[in-house]
């Protein structure tokens, strides 16, 4: 996402000009300065292509490179795009975690652009996303380290102590599934309306009568999947965990629902098929019943509740690109490619409906 195999910047990762959302940099170079911090603006900001959230841009702060992070443009969701929180967390985390980039300078004028933003350490190297890099050779084994560094990272976060941290005021504790699943389900009714609502009343009450007894609270990140790690381009080794404004505490099984929620696997709908969030659909990659078994020996533990937080993980992940559909829809970030999200969203929630077992 962040950079190439190289020392320099791959101008592929940016978009171009015409796709880009412009940011008036002048104003923001003159309230820098005016809080001692230098903006460099002798090339213009260029915004990371990937990503359906916030805007990320690559930025020269005070001589050396950034990325700044702000919310998407005219769009508020509740519990979202949260800089102040990520600047909270990357705060706390970074000492004890070297996975979490330093934040550098949080912003919240509201005077300046109208949001708070921040802006965070670099970290160069790669990431991946729906296909392995072409010059990796032996991809099996590939696989399989990646899936090792994806089980590694979660353990570790999980295993902070987030009162040690500084964290241990971050979000709510108790009733986290209920409350999580509820939350959803009034985001699902904003996003469908009433075209989807015999479905998610089904979902709801299936949810509602199966709610698992709650471990003890951790750090979440609440987003946790293989594009959101940035990686050493020649070993692959982990560099950093970014896109932390969704973060929390609540039942460590939540993070792992949810990075299962984007793990396609070959026998999946094409929904599923269609995702291309991760590799997992190339050789070496574990199914989700096999990486259930894995992460269950690696953490000592007997997981008899997964179920309700697998299709709440994947109900999330249906509202959440009919959220991004509406996104496109009212003209914001008008890409092509994205028009069939609303499709993709559809075969999600299906997907959803599928796994409602008594």
């Amino acid at each position: 996402m962040f950079c190439s195999m190289n020392d320099t910047v791959n101008e592929d990762l940016f978009k171009d000009d015409c796709g880009a959302v412009r940011q008036d940099w002048n104003v923001l170079q003159q309230y820098l300065r005016k809080k001692g911090q230098n903006l460099d603006l002798v090339e213009i900001p260029n915004q990371f292509a990937a990503g359906f959230g916030n805007l990320n841009y690559f930025i020269i702060f005070n001589g050396r490179p950034a990325v700044l992070r702000r919310p998407p443009m005219n769009v508020f969701v509740r519990g979202a795009n949260d800089m102040l929180r990520e600047a909270k967390i990357l705060n706390a985390l970074s000492p004890v975690f070297p996975l979490v980039p330093k934040c550098l300078f949080v912003g919240n004028d509201l005077n300046v652009w109208g949001v708070p933003f921040l802006i965070m350490e670099y970290r160069q190297g790669i990431t991946v996303k729906s296909t392995l890099p072409d010059y990796l050779e032996n991809k099996r084994l590939v696989a399989a380290q990646l899936t090792e560094v994806l089980l590694n990272i979660l353990i570790r976060l999980h295993s902070i102590d987030p009162s040690k941290a500084g964290l241990g005021d971050l979000g709510r504790t108790g009733d986290y599934f209920s409350r999580t699943a509820k939350g959803w389900l009034k985001r699902a009714n904003a996003a469908w309306g009433d075209s989807q609502s015999v479905a998610l009343a089904k979902i709801g009450k299936w949810l509602s009568e199966r709610i698992p007894k709650e471990g003890r609270p951790v750090i979440l990140h609440n987003d946790f999947k293989l594009d959101n790690i940035i990686l050493e381009p020649n070993n692959l080794q982990p560099k950093a965990l970014i896109d932390w404004d969704l973060g929390t505490r609540g039942d460590a099984i939540w993070d792992f629902a949810v990075l299962l929620s984007y793990w396609a696997q070959e026998d999946d709908p094409l929904a599923m098929l269609s995702l291309r969030q991760m590799p997992t659909l190339e050789p070496g990659f574990p199914k989700r019943d096999e990486l259930i078994a894995q992460y269950a020996e690696r953490t000592k533990t007997k997981i008899l509740d997964i179920l309700p937080y697998k299709v709440l993980a994947q109900f999330r992940l249906a509202v959440v690109f009919q959220q991004i559909f509406l996104r496109f829809e009212q003209g914001e970030d008008q890409v092509t490619q994205d028009r069939q999200l609303d499709k993709l969203a559809l075969g999600l929630l299906d997907f959803t409906l599928s796994n409602l077992v008594e």
